[in-house]
């Protein structure tokens, strides 16, 4: 079977794997980001949470986030990222379900920082389980429609939560949201297979078709013997940093973007959440483009540092142009939280397509977990700076400055070490036997 009858074949494993991925990692961000409408909507107030507490409460969950990304990674990829999602998403459900009950903060910091440990596999394990389906010209679209349950599940989460809490308050809210995480995991489990051998829908031309492809690419990468000499590299290091910076300006964005929208005159929540969604549709557009054209032309840093770098300049512009031109300035948001986005199919490509699959899968958890520390300084210090100067001017500008900082060291990333970029792609016929 040549490459062009294959064709069935490669819309097959987008059909039957995206919308479940999709829908496992938008389940996950849905019960990391409504925080945000909580405490817009009187958590605070109930709980009686100082403007420091929470701010501190919004960070924790990145906190507990940081730890358990490598282990998770390597469990993933030594023994299954299918049990691992599987029990993450009932535990997470659970746990967000529970910040609905809690009437003290103290539990409150308890289950945010849980939250945050369980939610830290999944998306290392999500990335190693893309790495064992799809092949380097369509790894950048299958890690763009993995985290596009993340903008996605914002803008309809946004919407949702908004009407949520205006009829049935804050409480329910994360009640009702916990609640699908449970029931999904157990569709999960039915639908999907670690890899392409186990899977009972695939015959055994396409499973050797599609493994001999995956070990080809292999070939082209210089060996490394283990954790400690991948996350020792240079590359790698920079790559961290970069995530770092680059974290820090989307998680400000995403945790306290409802509480600028909400600070504006005659804002009620519904109205709120309609315009916290406008964003991510750009975001959506802009993922979906780079990510195809990443892949058509096998670039990746080209497809990453000049959006940070957008991302920058709509913040100091918006801050430039302060409270008073409230309208321009959210035009001016839309466009930072879109470019922030739009890169991460293409980021998330360059570690499988530089290290080789035994550290790969540990060298991206590490490179999120620094993410996930950026995040939490990210959400922590912008809560902070708009608690301490009664705006969010220097919000603003610490959220651009963050994203200057990740689009130079973007820049200053080297080639990518792959020797296999020059040479033909493997085919996922029958014939690459």
């Amino acid at each position: 079977m040549n490459n062009k009858k294959s064709g069935g074949f490669v819309p097959a494993r987008w059909l039957r794997l995206m919308p479940i991925v999709f829908i496992t990692y938008s389940l996950a961000y849905l019960d990391r980001a409504n925080y945000s409408f909580g405490a817009a909507a009187g958590m605070a107030k109930d709980l009686q949470i100082t403007a420091s507490m929470s701010s501190l409460l919004g960070a924790l969950f990145f906190l507990g986030y940081f730890f358990f990304q490598v282990p998770g990674a390597h469990y993933a990829e030594n023994k299954s990222a299918k049990k691992l999602v599987f029990w993450s998403l009932i535990l997470w459900g659970l746990l967000a379900a529970a910040t609905g009950v809690v009437h003290n903060v103290h539990f409150l910091i308890v289950i945010r920082f849980c939250l945050g440990v369980v939610e830290s596999a999944v998306m290392p394990a999500m990335l190693v389980f893309l790495s064992h389906w799809f092949t380097k010209k369509e790894r950048s679209r299958a890690n763009t429609f993995l985290i596009l349950g993340n903008p996605v599940t914002v803008l309809w989460m946004s919407i949702i939560s908004g009407y949520l809490v205006s009829a049935v308050g804050w409480r329910w809210m994360f009640i009702i949201e916990g609640l699908p995480p449970v029931i999904w995991a157990f569709f999960w489990w039915k639908l999907v297979s670690d890899k392409p051998s186990e899977a009972k829908w695939l015959n055994d031309d396409e499973k050797i078709a599609l493994e001999n492809a995956m070990h080809e690419e292999q070939k082209g990468l210089k060996p490394v013997k283990n954790y400690g000499e991948a996350f020792k590299s240079p590359l790698v290091i920079k790559l961290c940093l970069q995530y770092f910076f680059w974290s820090i300006g989307v998680y400000g964005f995403v945790m306290w973007l409802p509480s600028i929208i909400k600070a504006a005159p005659d804002m009620n929540m519904v109205t709120t959440g309609w315009l916290t969604s406008v964003p991510y549709v750009l975001a959506v557009i802009g993922m979906l483009t780079a990510s195809y054209f990443s892949d058509k032309t096998l670039k990746r840093k080209a497809f990453v540092w000049p959006f940070l770098l957008v991302g920058a300049i709509a913040f100091y512009a918006s801050y430039l142009l302060g409270a008073d031109h409230f309208w321009i300035s959210f035009i001016l948001l839309v466009i930072a939280g879109g470019a922030m986005y739009t890169p991460y199919g293409p980021f998330f490509a360059i570690m499988p397509e530089i290290l080789p699959r035994n550290v790969a899968g540990g060298a991206i958890a590490l490179v999120n977990s620094m993410g996930a520390l950026g995040s939490f300084a990210g959400s922590y210090i912008v809560g902070y700076l708009n608690g301490s100067t009664g705006g969010f001017g220097a919000s603003y500008i610490f959220m651009a400055g963050s994203l200057l900082l990740s689009a130079i060291l973007t820049m200053t990333v080297g080639k990518s070490r792959n020797a296999s970029e020059q040479q033909p792609e493997p085919k996922l016929g029958v014939s690459a036997r």
